[in-house]
This record gives structure tokens, sequence and C-alpha cells, in this order.
């Protein structure tokens, strides 16, 4: 495909996407570090081999999951011009988010609550390690739902139909990436911590 064919418009729309992509290429190397560290750390004598994962992680994975279908039903409710169901979704996926934060804040309150904390004394390496990754996946479900906000807004203003929808589909895209890299992460802290 020769990419200086097309309107101003079509060359805009795939620099957008572009970019997208980019910035998700980035963040993937990024938690992969992340988890190469962990993996070249359990060999440490140190290292805890005995810590179960908080039941409020649980509860973020299926929020999360769920979170994703209603992003998807939003989508499919626009390209069907069905605009009161596109609204009640893109708000259910911005509450599950929320629902996703403050379960993972409460599952770093049943962290502290065993008696490990991110520094000081009753800290460890392993420990450590959960508490960055888990924060910075937040730091970017935040980002997801600041994007979101965008979304609603401007679905409000109807600047989306159901053949242009960009800004929502560079959301939706960037909102499961961040779901399946939670559920990746999820699954590595349980079975590889």
């Amino acid at each position: 495909m020769d990419l200086t064919q097309g309107t101003l418009k079509e060359k805009n729309d795939r620099a957008k996407r572009m970019m997208l992509w980019f910035g998700i290429g980035s963040l993937i190397m990024s938690f992969a570090g992340l988890t190469s560290a962990v993996l070249v750390s359990r060999k440490r004598e140190d290292w805890m081999t005995d810590f179960t994962m908080p039941k409020a992680f649980f509860i973020s994975c299926v929020l999360i999951v769920i979170s994703s279908l209603s992003f998807v039903v939003a989508k499919r409710a626009l390209k069907n011009n069905n605009r009161s169901l596109t609204t009640a979704m893109l708000v259910l996926t911005f509450v599950l988010g929320i629902g996703f934060i403050v379960s993972q804040y409460a599952g770093f309150n049943q962290i502290v609550a065993s008696g490990y904390y991110f520094t000081g004394e009753a800290s460890n390496v392993t420990m450590s390690f959960i508490y960055v990754i888990a924060f910075l996946h937040i730091l970017h479900v935040a980002a997801g739902l600041i994007s979101l906000l965008v979304v609603i807004y401007n679905h409000f203003k109807q600047k989306y139909t159901a053949t242009e929808m960009l800004g929502m589909e560079l959301s939706a895209t960037f909102w499961h990436f961040v779901d399946i890299l939670w559920l990746f992460l999820f699954l590595f802290l349980t079975f590889i911590v």
C-alpha cells in the first residue's frame, strides 16, 4: 500500500493509528523488560515463593474483561446507529474501569494487611516488583479512562457516526490492549512469581 496515496483525512487517520501502535509497542517493550527482570530476580535467595495473589486482583480481572466486552458492544451499537445503547455501554465501560482501579486498591490493601510493603523493613524484592508492575498498569488504565472520557464527550457532541468513529476505534484499541496486558500480568504474577 502506498502511504502517500489518499486524501489528507485518510493520511491523518493512518498517522493516528500508527502513532497508537508505536505507543503500544513501546508499552509492550516496557512491560517485557519488567517481566524479564522478575524472571532474572526469581533466582535470588531472598525471593518469596509462597505469595498468593489478593482476591481483589481476581475481581479486577472479571471487571476488565467485562469492560472490554461493553466497549465492543458500544462500537457495534454505534455502527447500527443505536446512540442510546452506545451511550449506555460507554458509561458502563467507564464505570467498570473505575471499578478495576478500586479493586486494585483493595488488592494493595490486602497485600499491606498481609504485612508486605513496597519499601522498608517489611518489604522484599518480590513485593516491590508486584507493586511496581501493578501500579504502572493502573496508570495506563487511568490513561485509558481519560481517553474514554474524551470518547464519551465526543459521543455526546455527536462527533461519531456509523462511518466516522476513528477516535472511538483508537480508544477501544488502547482499552483492549490494557485489558489483555492485565490478564497477562495477572497470570504472570500468579504462576511465575
